[in-house]
């Protein structure tokens, strides 16, 4: 069908709950969606794209028909969705791949058994524990107990590579026994293994009272060296435990969920907790998503129609639409009263951050950056109220000597670091003297104006995400009508300072954002602002050099640094000393009634 067919087949639509169900040429399902009126909800894709997405266009161009299914309430229409979606998959929706499958600790056997994490038994010559439904619990399971254990996680082989070469690093740190350098028995080394096994079967209470019984007889026997090995063990699994305490919460249980978008991709990240304790993380890479709301009614939908548990409390990092609605739906899953809840301060809030943080690591694995620029970024979206994580950001900054050798600087940050192949360095041409306002002005516009003329491969075509400019509101207003003219839309703020030159605020709108106390941000900004202070200030530095000396004060008899220095300061510009008469030349500091005779006769006979 065409469009314009589409659409009149949308029209027809009743304005009842229902599920519509978007196919392809090949009668292949593309999408699945719920509305609480099928005519509305269905006729807006098939209208003006004006206020689609990219995504959402997409999906429209590739459907060639559409079936739809009645409901009587939205809630049958959410369940049916729900439904329907896990049955068919439907490459335009929201999907999060389930590779949950069972986890367990494999024990080799061989001379030096090794403890390792697997997801199969797939070896009948190897001893294993468990099964354990989280891949998060196993990992940290077996990560501890090497570290308690001091058993070594590296791809050697024993007896093969038995004390043939130097310990590595953790062999020196104490974290491992080191049999690559012969510092442990076969017999010794086979004990810890005995013990690191029944730490994991028994847990650490049962492993500490037994340790402590060992540990004692010992003392009493004068086997001090094993009792103190034992005691540094004790310790180490009681440090253990205060570990866990620390990522922990006061209440039962609750499930975490957060949401990082970037302009490319999304990580959605949960964090399961138990008898208040961390038992659980799951993280999914998707597209970049639109909504970030509707977007977190979705993916939270689509995690728990893979999870059979269900928590007595839900905490989310951010709004989500029609909350009543998935409330509904999951509290009519669970049997029981469900709880959803958006920290706003104290521990819970410390582990939705806690989470945005792991979100944004993974995210930021994924594109190659580290976590804390990707953390700093997002922190700076919603500190700014941006759409997506500002990638590409452009800042500019004046440099002039009271008005003369007007320059700007502009460097730009991707990613949150310095590019510096795509910083550029202006000279001011419109106008002499002091005007930060005007020069701010004719930057922006020289900037835009290659962005439309440049050829393709020239960084000037690339449209930055955020603007930050040197100053406050008087630059953020110069810029704006340029940024209109030029029919662009970017977000443009100015940096505002302290009285000791530091970053304190952020200027927008006639207002001010504080940013001191989000810390991420205000470090990025900061660095972002001392950098095209520090590129603006050197361009204009060496153009003063050239062009303050080379003016022709130099070439007069009489006039050093010193005294040009004092007529710049005193007129701002060589057009104005030029001007000046012998009396107003004479009442600089260090200027002789000669001094001023020579200047006034030098320029009189240019």
């Amino acid at each position: 069908m065409t469009q314009k067919e589409l659409r009149k087949k949308a029209m027809a639509l009743p304005l009842n709950p229902g599920v519509y169900i978007m196919k392809n040429k090949d009668k292949k399902i593309i999408y699945i969606g719920k509305a609480k009126a099928l005519k509305n909800r269905v006729s807006s894709y098939f209208g003006s794209h004006s206020n689609h997405s990219l995504k959402v266009i997409r999906m429209v161009e590739n459907v060639d028909d559409f079936d739809y299914i009645l409901c009587d309430t939205e809630f049958e229409a959410l369940v049916l969705e729900c439904s329907l979606i896990k049955q068919h998959m439907p490459k335009y929706n929201i999907l999060l791949k389930d590779d949950k499958g069972y986890n367990y600790i494999k024990v080799t056997k061989e001379e030096f058994p090794r403890i390792k994490e697997c997801y199969r038994m797939d070896d009948e010559n190897a001893e294993y524990i468990g099964p354990f439904i989280s891949g998060f619990s196993v990992k940290n399971a077996v990560e501890e107990t090497r570290r308690i254990f001091k058993l070594p996680s590296c791809n050697k082989q024993f007896p093969r590579d038995w004390g043939k070469s130097r310990p590595c690093l953790n062999g020196f740190m104490g974290i491992c026994s080191a049999p690559c350098g012969g510092k442990i028995s076969q017999e010794e080394f086979k004990s810890n293994i005995n013990d690191a096994i029944a730490f994991l079967k028994g847990g650490s209470a049962k492993s500490i009272k037994d340790m402590t019984a060992k540990m004692q007889e010992y003392s009493e026997n004068l086997e001090f060296e094993k009792a103190a090995k034992l005691r540094d063990r004790i310790k180490a699994i009681k440090n253990l435990d205060e570990k866990q305490k620390v990522v922990s919460i006061n209440v039962p249980e609750e499930d975490v969920f957060a949401l990082v978008n970037s302009n490319k991709k999304a990580c959605f990240e949960v964090i399961r907790f138990k008898n208040g304790r961390l038992t659980d993380s799951e993280h999914w890479l998707i597209d970049s998503v639109d909504d970030e709301a509707q977007a977190r009614f979705e993916l939270i939908e689509r995690y728990y129609s893979m999870r059979q548990y269900i928590p007595s409390r839900i905490a989310v990092d951010g709004e989500i639409a029609e909350e009543e609605l998935l409330h509904k739906f999951l509290e009519t899953n669970r049997g029981k009263k469900l709880e959803f809840v958006h920290p706003q301060k104290g521990e819970h809030l410390a582990i939705v951050n806690l989470c945005i943080k792991n979100a944004n690591e993974h995210l930021a694995q994924q594109q190659g950056r580290l976590g804390r620029e990707m953390a700093a970024l997002e922190e700076l979206k919603n500190l700014l109220g941006l759409a997506t994580p500002p990638e590409y950001i452009e800042s500019y900054d004046i440099s002039h000597t009271f008005g003369a050798d007007n320059v700007a600087g502009m460097v730009v940050f991707h990613n949150g670091r310095p590019m510096k192949s795509a910083y550029k360095r202006f000279s001011i041409k419109g106008f002499d003297g002091q005007n930060d306002v005007g020069s701010m002005n004719e930057v922006l516009e020289r900037r835009f104006k290659h962005y439309y003329e440049d050829e393709e491969g020239s960084t000037f075509k690339i449209l930055p995400d955020l603007i930050l400019l040197d100053g406050g509101q008087a630059q953020v207003n110069a810029v704006l009508p340029v940024i209109e003219k030029m029919n662009l839309s970017v977000p443009v703020f100015g940096m505002v300072k302290d009285s000791k030159h530091r970053t304190r605020a952020i200027a927008f709108g006639g207002g001010e954002i504080e940013i001191n106390s989000h810390r991420s941000a205000f470090t990025l900004v900061s660095n972002i602002q001392e950098e095209v202070h520090r590129f603006a200030v050197s361009y204009h530095h060496n153009k003063h050099k050239k062009s303050s000396f080379s003016s022709g004060l130099l070439k007069i008899e009489g006039v050093g640094e010193k005294k040009a220095k004092a007529l710049l300061k005193e007129f701002k510009t060589i057009s104005a000393i030029k001007e000046a008469s012998v009396e107003e030349l004479c009442k600089v500091p260090s200027i002789t009634k000669k001094n001023a005779q020579d200047i006034v006769d030098y320029y009189n006979n240019l």
